[in-house]
């Protein structure tokens, strides 16, 4: 079975429905049977690798929810936009969803560019916010939470490995945008702080597809490996470009990014791979075992990603605060939720910090072998800690803004 564009617009459970480009709205209950929620998620466009997933995930755990009963005695009823990886639509979507719809909670965002067109729209009409896709960390604003791990939490482990396993030298390519431009400072202060150096590092926009001269350059440069913080069905190309070119064979990778990319690439082009997550499919656990089995078998999804767990855990950690609270009001959720309200599921448990709205999470280190990742070393409920130098939303609640961490290197 395949996840195609027909299988992701079909409604798959009672109370969930799905679209490309305008919401199909459920006229078949009454408004005081469901409880309405939105996801927006590119299904289309170069992120759909990505989008694809967190769709599936999300319908799932409504799926889930639902069938034990939905919350407050209500069925989730789950609208899916598909913003096809344009900001113009991720705009006019969540707008639709908060004002039109009356969504109480929206699940939606893969960028950070796309995260900050909608983050101060939702909090306009006051419609709660989950952006569950690892990001750069920084966001500031009690309206949202913000599942996904952030460099303080991944990279920061994910550095030290690579250089005692391969060497201290790095040369870092990253996505020229706010994620690839900050998480480059990271992997720079995390190489100093451990006794390496960063010799170079080059962005690219997200369509490029050429490396060919940048590929030349890591040649000449000649380091000890090289990160990437590549994003996009574009960027792709590296990795099949690096194998081409036997440079595989010779400088080994590290990526804070590389997920479900494993599955469009080959073996030959990925296997050794290092990266760094708060999900890995590979880990060892009866829930995920459960997790992995479903949505292989019931949504054809061959890999899944943090973005995509993520996502799950995200409908759940909602789902759970509004049973908590006894209600959908936002403020009363949003109480529930700063409550220590914790999920464990397939990427194990998952805490919302309450000074921060990200959450603390455990991250595993993995190998790529053969369209696969192995874990080889896990580290527990890791903190934010990026992101909580700069907020504090117990005595700051007013805060608004994504704040620019400002990476000492």
């Amino acid at each position: 079975m395949s996840l195609n564009r027909r299988s992701l617009l079909k409604a798959t459970a009672i109370g969930t429905a799905a679209t490309v480009t305008s919401p199909f709205i459920i006229r078949d209950l009454h408004a005081q049977d469901i409880i309405k929620v939105a996801g927006i998620h590119d299904t289309s466009g170069g992120l759909d690798i990505y989008g694809k997933q967190m769709v599936a995930t999300l319908d799932l755990a409504v799926n889930e929810i639902n069938a034990s009963g939905g919350v407050l005695g209500k069925k989730i009823a789950l609208t899916n936009y598909d913003p096809q990886s344009n900001i113009q639509l991720y705009t006019q979507y969540a707008t639709e969803a908060a004002t039109k719809e009356k969504v109480a909670v929206v699940h939606g965002g893969i960028t950070s560019a796309s995260r900050e067109a909608i983050r101060p729209l939702l909090k306009r009409f006051n419609t709660l916010y989950f952006y569950n896709t690892l990001y750069e960390g920084g966001v500031c604003d009690r309206n949202i939470f913000c599942t996904g791990s952030t460099p303080a939490q991944t990279v920061e482990k994910l550095v030290p490995y690579v250089q005692k396993k391969w060497g201290k030298k790095i040369y870092t390519i990253a996505a020229d945008y706010n994620y690839g431009q900050i998480t480059a400072k990271w992997v720079k202060k995390y190489a100093q702080d451990n006794g390496g150096e960063v010799v170079q590092t080059d962005f690219f926009p997200l369509d490029v597809t050429d490396f060919g001269p940048t590929i030349k350059k890591i040649q000449a440069a000649k380091p000890d490996l090289v990160m990437s913080a590549l994003v996009g069905a574009a960027h792709i190309s590296f990795y099949r470009q690096w194998a081409a070119a036997g440079m595989n064979k010779q400088i080994p990778l590290a990526s804070t990014t590389f997920g479900n990319e494993i599955v469009i690439t080959s073996p030959e082009e990925h296997n050794g791979y290092i990266v760094a997550f708060a999900y890995l499919e590979g880990i060892d656990t009866p829930a995920n075992k459960k997790f992995v089995e479903t949505v292989h078998g019931k949504y054809g999804i061959p890999h899944m990603t943090e973005l995509a767990t993520m996502t799950y855990h995200g409908m759940y950690l909602w789902a759970n605060a509004v049973k908590k609270a006894g209600s959908i009001d936002r403020m009363k959720v949003i109480e529930a939720l700063e409550g220590n309200a914790s999920f464990d599921g397939p990427a194990g448990k998952t805490t919302i910090d309450p000074q921060t709205h990200h959450t603390v999470l455990d991250v595993y280190i993995g190998e790529a072998k053969d369209k696969k990742f192995n874990v080889v070393e896990t580290f527990s409920q890791q903190k934010p800690s990026d992101t909580s130098a700069v907020c504090d939303l117990k005595k700051n609640p007013n805060e608004n803004k994504q704040y620019v961490i400002d990476v000492k290197t």
